[in-house]
């Protein structure tokens, strides 16, 4: 087969079509087995993507359900099955967890963990990783692979679409569409001998001239490749130069990238050994010196960013707390403090720069500094901002600073709110049937010193429920059609969790609110929820 000819291959996805218009018009159903159904989340060639709630824990779910135009097609509905019960049987901290499968009146589904984070692919387009940080990536999904070899599993479609970096930073492996049992490789004469079952890019050659001559060193050949690609921050589009990596990182990629099998490692186990004895080298912290100082610099700033999200909330005898930021890779410095004041009172305060990147870290290394100092004003919001304005006004030209203040006081069930660039309070009382927006706009910090501040007083009683946020744009939104369309969105999402513990709400109005960014109902920086329960 020569190279010309390869690339006329139909994939499977081509091959069995995609998801019919009619399945896209259908209404979202309300259930599918046991779990209630949030929203679409995506569709596949062969799939439709559903969120899902778990009934025990209201964690959110992932519901894969195979397309009803392939439910009387046997092979189909076979490696569906199949597919369920390989990730059933490799159970492992980096592979995607099952929770259920079954039949349901739409067909068959598959519910599966719901994974926070980014994939691979999305990570390499921004070419900010550190050598070692790119190995350690490399490590965990070496890890996953030992696990499904020891299993008998063949994934066969390893690529970084297919590898999910979670919040924490860990790795998962997911879709196993296509995987196969080592003892069960399909037979001469199926219909996958004509047909590529794999992506190009990725595929070792016998797979590429074959899907049926695969053996675990085809799914070692791929991490080689992925590899490669998350050492050179680029991706490779089928063209390999070693000669461009660290000469010891080039010579265990040499021998992962063998293209006759019987020359590449035959066993994942002593590709992870090469490489973590490379990552204890000396030879290792010599190439680290010549690295991508670009990629440290992104590394540190993460860490930066990290510090400015409290690792605990406090926990308070009348009051809980749920904190959710959604998932971004890119640096978007909130600073969130919780202070514990005297009297029971506690103030709730976020402060998020405009500048982002270098600049909004620094601005807000500098923020977290003036506000230690100016702890001592917390029981007076309007004193607190209008110093810590004049102070961001004479230090800095053109920085501004956006700010939520919340002071809450349990023994007189009152609060005090003010709101400085962010949008509003919103309060949901015990036993009402409508969600209170409380206002107390004033504009952001940092602009004039020429500026009188507003705030809100209100009664806050037990079983009250608030959410303070640092949306911007959600209901002023010039370029949308309805800015009322919007609120009344996110107060249903706010009504839909009411029951919920505050950090499952805080989580889940994130996850039925954020997927709308492309409609631009919200900014594209991580956005800050915080819900707030006064405890019975």
């Amino acid at each position: 087969m020569t190279k010309k000819d390869f690339f006329k291959q139909p994939t499977i996805i081509e091959i069995e079509g995609s998801i019919t218009e009619e399945e896209l018009e259908m209404p979202l159903p309300k259930q599918i087995g046991p779990y209630p159904i949030e929203s679409l989340l995506d569709k596949g060639g062969m799939s439709l993507l559903y969120l899902g709630i778990l009934p025990e824990t209201h964690e959110p779910l992932i519901i894969k359900v195979l397309s009803s135009k392939y439910l009387s097609h046997p092979e189909m509905t076979s490696r569906f099955i199949q597919e369920a019960e390989i990730i059933a049987m490799t159970d492992h901290p980096n592979i995607v967890k099952l929770y259920g499968q079954g039949k349901w009146e739409g067909g068959l589904y598959i519910a599966m963990e719901f994974i926070q984070g980014i994939s691979l692919r999305q990570l390499i387009m921004q070419n900010a990783l550190t050598l070692k940080r790119a190995l350690e990536i490399v490590l965990q999904i070496g890890y996953a692979l030992f696990h499904l070899h020891a299993h008998g599993v063949i994934h066969r479609d390893l690529k970084p679409e297919n590898i999910l970096l979670t919040e924490s930073g860990g790795v998962k492996v997911i879709d196993f569409g296509i995987a196969q049992l080592h003892e069960e490789l399909p037979k001469k004469g199926s219909n996958e001998t004509n047909r590529l079952i794999g992506t190009p890019f990725y595929m070792s050659p016998e797979q590429t001239e074959n899907p049926l001559n695969v053996s675990y060193n085809s799914d070692i050949y791929s991490l080689g490749i992925i590899t490669y690609e998350l050492a050179l921050g680029k991706f490779s589009h089928g063209v390999i130069h070693l000669s461009i990596l660290p000469p010891g990182l080039q010579k265990i990629l040499q021998r992962a990238l063998q293209p006759l099998p019987q020359e590449r490692y035959q066993d994942i186990v002593d590709f992870i050994t090469d490489l973590s004895n490379y990552i204890e080298s000396i030879e290792f912290m010599a190439d680290l010196s010549r690295g991508n100082l670009t990629g440290e610099l992104f590394e540190d700033l993460k860490e930066a960013f990290r510090t400015f999200i409290p690792l605990e909330i406090p926990k308070w005898n009348k009051i809980e707390i749920g904190l959710a930021q959604s998932n971004t890779m890119g640096i978007s410095p909130v600073y969130v403090d919780f202070v514990d004041l005297s009297n029971n009172c506690i103030a709730i305060l976020v402060a998020e720069p405009v500048c982002k990147g270098v600049s909004g870290i620094l601005y807000s290394a500098v923020v977290k500094g003036l506000l230690l100092s100016l702890r001592d004003l917390m029981e007076d919001p309007i004193n607190l901002i209008v110093r810590l304005n004049a102070l961001l006004c004479k230090s800095f030209d053109d920085e501004i600073l956006l700010v939520n203040l919340l002071l809450l006081n349990p023994n007189s069930q009152k609060m005090r709110y003010i709101s400085c660039g962010f949008g509003p309070l919103w309060q949901m009382q015990s036993g009402a049937t409508k969600v209170n927006k409380l206002s107390a706009d004033n504009i952001a910090l940092g602009i004039t010193e020429e500026t009188e501040f507003v705030e809100i007083t209100s009664n806050w009683t037990m079983g009250d429920r608030l959410i303070l946020h640092t949306y911007k744009t959600l209901f002023n939104d010039k370029e949308s059609i309805s800015s009322d369309n919007k609120e009344s969105e996110f107060q249903s999402a706010l009504m839909d969790t009411l029951f919920l513990s505050p950090q499952r709400q805080a989580e889940a109005i994130l996850r039925k609110i954020r997927p709308n960014t492309s409609q631009k109902i919200l900014d594209t920086s991580a956005v800050t929820l915080i819900s707030i329960s006064r405890k019975m």
